[in-house]
C-alpha cells in the first residue's frame, strides 16, 4: 500500500504513494505534479542564502508522488508504541524559560524588538521495533497509529503524516494554523496569536500581539504582491480547538505577475507567527536563547499541486517528528512587553499537554484528566 520505498504521505485529505522525485529546490513547485512539502524552521528569515547565519538553515524536502487520491486517512498497519510519560524532557526547563522571557522583555525595553517567540523542544526515547510487529519496523511503530490517536483526541484542520525514509523524514502534524493557501495568483495566510483555555482568558496583550503579527505578515506578502493587492478580510477571530482557544486573523494577497513559489517562500518563511517582529531581530534573539534547533517545528508542512496551481501549507506546530530513536515535540509562546513569565510558561504547557499525553504510552493516555504532563521533566 505504501510503495516499495516505504514512502507515503497523508496531507490535505490526499493519500500519496509512489514516490517519484525528491529535491530541495522550491522551483519544483512551479513545474508539474503533486508535491508534499516539509520545510524545517530556519533562522535565515527573509535573508538571501548567502547572508544566512552559519548553521541556521533548516532542510527543505519536496517530494513528488505519482499516486495521489482523495481518501480518508488509511488505518495503521500496526500499533504505535509511545514513550512512557515520565521519559519526556525539555530543552528549556521552567527556570531557563522564565529567564528567557525576562531577556526578551529587556530586548523590547531596549527597542530591539516588539515581540519574539520563545520555544522549547520536548523529547523522549522510543523503544526499538518489536520483533514481528507491523508498522515498518521503525522505532515507535506505525506513524499512522500515532496519527489515529491525534485524530481522535486532538483533531486539527491541517493534520498530516509524512514518512520519507530516504530523506530521514518521519512526521505527524496536528496543526491548527494556515501558513499559505494559494490558488493561482491569490494567497492567504491565517496567523494565530493569542491562546487561552477559553475566550475569557484572552487578554489585551493577546489582541495587541495578534495585530502586530498581522502587520508583519502583511509586510512579508507585500514583497511579492501586486500594488494595493494586500488586504485583511478577517481580524481577531476566536477559534476553538481541543482544550484551548486561539485568536486568528487572515491576510490575503494578489501576487505580482511572474511570482512563483520560490519568491513566495523567500518573502514569507519562516512564518511570522512563530518568529516575532521585526522578523530578523526576533530570529537573532531566538538563535541566542533557544539551545537546540526547532527542526520541522515552526516550519511548514503540506502540499502543492503544480498542475492545478494550488497548494496548502500549514505552520508545523502541534507536530511530532522522529530522528533516530527519539521523538520530539515543540511548544512555545509569543513574548511581548506585557508578558508575565509564569503565564507564558503555562501557555507552553497548555499547548503541549493534550498532545504529549496522546503520544505517550500507558493506559488512559486519551483521557483529558490524566495528569501525565506533570511527569515531564524540565
Amino acid at each position: 500500500m505504501r510503495g516499495g520505498s516505504g514512502a507515503y504521505a497523508y496531507v490535505g485529505g490526499y493519500w500519496c504513494t509512489g514516490l517519484a522525485d525528491l529535491t530541495d529546490d522550491p522551483s519544483c513547485l512551479d513545474s508539474r505534479g503533486f508535491w508534499v512539502v516539509v520545510a524545517e524552521f530556519t533562522l535565515a528569515g527573509n535573508a538571501s542564502p548567502g547572508s544566512a547565519p552559519a548553521g541556521s538553515a533548516g532542510s527543505r524536502v519536496f517530494a513528488r508522488f505519482d499516486r495521489v487520491r482523495r481518501a480518508p486517512r488509511p488505518a495503521p498497519a500496526g500499533p504505535w508504541y509511545g514513550p512512557p510519560p515520565g521519559d519526556w524532557s525539555s530543552s528549556l526547563g521552567r527556570r531557563e524559560y522564565l529567564a528567557g522571557v525576562a531577556a526578551i522583555r529587556r530586548y523590547i525595553e531596549a527597542g530591539e524588538v516588539y515581540q519574539a517567540n520563545l520555544c522549547r523542544v520536548l523529547s523522549a526515547p522510543l523503544a526499538a521495533p518489536r520483533e514481528g510487529s507491523a508498522g515498518g519496523g521503525q522505532p515507535g511503530g506505525d506513524l499512522l497509529g500515532l496519527a489515529d490517536r491525534l485524530a481522535t483526541g486532538n483533531p486539527a484542520p491541517y493534520a498530516a503524516v509524512v514518512e520519507l525514509p530516504v530523506a530521514g523524514v518521519r512526521l505527524v502534524c496536528a496543526s491548527p494554523e494556515l501558513y499559505l493557501r494559494r490558488t493561482g495568483e491569490m494567497v492567504e495566510s491565517s496567523p494565530i496569536k493569542g491562546t487561552g483555555r477559553t475566550a475569557a482568558d484572552l487578554l489585551a496583550k493577546d489582541l495587541a500581539e495578534n495585530v502586530m503579527i498581522v502587520d508583519l505578515v502583511r509586510n512579508d506578502l507585500s514583497r511579492v504582491a501586486a500594488t494595493g493587492g494586500v488586504s485583511v478580510p478577517s481580524l481577531l477571530q476566536v477559534q476553538p480547538h481541543p482544550g484551548l482557544v486561539h485568536l486568528v486573523s487572515t491576510v490575503r494577497a494578489r501576487l505580482r505577475t511572474g511570482v512563483g513559489w520560490p519568491e513566495l517562500l523567500a518573502a514569507s518563511f519562516p512564518p511570522g507567527s512563530v518568529t516575532g517582529a521585526p522578523k530578523l531581530a526576533a530570529l537573532a534573539i531566538i538563535g541566542a536563547l533557544e539551545p537546540v534547533p526547532r527542526g520541522p517545528y515552526c516550519g511548514a508542512v503540506g502540499y502543492v499541486d503544480a498542475d492545478r496551481r494550488t497548494g496548502v501549507l500549514a505552520v508545523a506546530i502541534r507536530t511530532f517528528w522522529i530522528a533516530g530513536d527519539r521523538i520530539h515535540f515543540g511548544t512555545g509562546a509569543g513574548i511581548t512587553w506585557g508578558s508575565d513569565p509564569a503565564a507564558e510558561w503555562a501557555e507552553t504547557q497548555l499547548k503541549a499537554a493534550n498532545l504529549v499525553r496522546l503520544a505517550s504510552a500507558g493506559p488512559g493516555v486519551a483521557r483529558p484528566d490524566t495528569p501525565l504532563w506533570t511527569a515531564v521533566r524540565g
